[in-house]
């Protein structure tokens, strides 16, 4: 009698963290409008790490900035979970990345007069939230931060500086992080660093992280990468390795 294996469960698809829908971007008008992004339908997954790549110009950053609700589209939808941006006013907007979404950016964009430990509860602060405080100790415990919470910004080094402001990013436990060009001011070896926390974030707490970078080493840190070309998505790649990316790169001549 023939036997068959038992047959394996199919995975559940992750629910979308943040997704955008037929989504355009134009800046100017008549003969000097630049199509930033040409509808675009793409979704980050939560408790994964997206990279978006591309070419400069490609429209990257605008994607990255148009769905974490920092820029509006010209046209289509945009969602952090299954809530519409386009359907808020300013201030449920403002509330809305307050309290479900972090940003880390390359510029650190610390406060210089505080410390270390009040810039990373320096957000919550500002709502009048105390926020968990053993997600918050654990945060600086996973980011090795213990010994540092009461230097000021300008008595880090740029690493230093680059995991009080994921730190601050993590501290509300955002529904989503996005980081913009992370460790493009950092050295290379503050920078692996930097995306090795990135990267145990995702892994250790379930966060979900979509990150714009030109580097393919950086990019290799994701479980998925997006490849924008003229404001398309024009190729993706699961489970990256370093050579992939580089080969996917040169091919694009990008």
């Amino acid at each position: 009698m023939t036997t068959f294996a038992p047959l394996l469960p199919v995975p559940t698809p992750l629910a979308a963290a943040a997704s955008a829908e037929h989504a355009v971007k134009v800046y100017g008008d008549g003969l000097t409008a630049v199509r930033a992004l040409d509808d675009v339908t793409v979704a980050f997954e939560g408790g994964r790490f997206t990279a978006i790549m591309g070419a400069s110009g490609s429209g990257k950053s605008t994607l990255l900035h148009c769905v974490a609700g920092l820029d509006t589209l010209t046209s289509g939808k945009v969602f952090i979970g299954d809530e519409d941006l386009s359907t808020l006013d300013d201030r449920r907007l403002t509330i809305l990345r307050r309290d479900r979404v972090g940003f880390v950016f390359q510029s650190f964009n610390l406060v210089p007069t505080l410390t270390a430990g009040e810039n990373i509860t320096l957000p919550l602060a500002l709502a009048g939230q105390k926020g968990d405080a053993d997600w918050i100790d654990n945060v600086i415990e996973t980011l090795g931060l213990r010994d540092r919470l009461a230097h000021r910004p300008s008595e880090l080094s740029g690493g230093q500086q680059q995991r009080v402001a994921v730190a601050r990013a993590l501290a509300n436990r955002p529904q989503i992080i996005f980081a913009d060009e992370p460790t493009g001011n950092l050295d290379s070896r503050s920078g692996q660093e930097v995306l090795g926390f990135l990267r145990r974030a995702v892994d250790e707490m379930g966060q979900a992280i979509v990150m714009v970078s030109h580097d393919p080493l950086a990019a290799s840190h994701a479980d998925r990468i997006v490849f924008l070309a003229d404001g398309r998505i024009v190729d993706e790649m699961r489970h990256p390795t370093v050579e992939a990316v580089l080969d996917r790169v040169k091919r694009s001549g990008e």
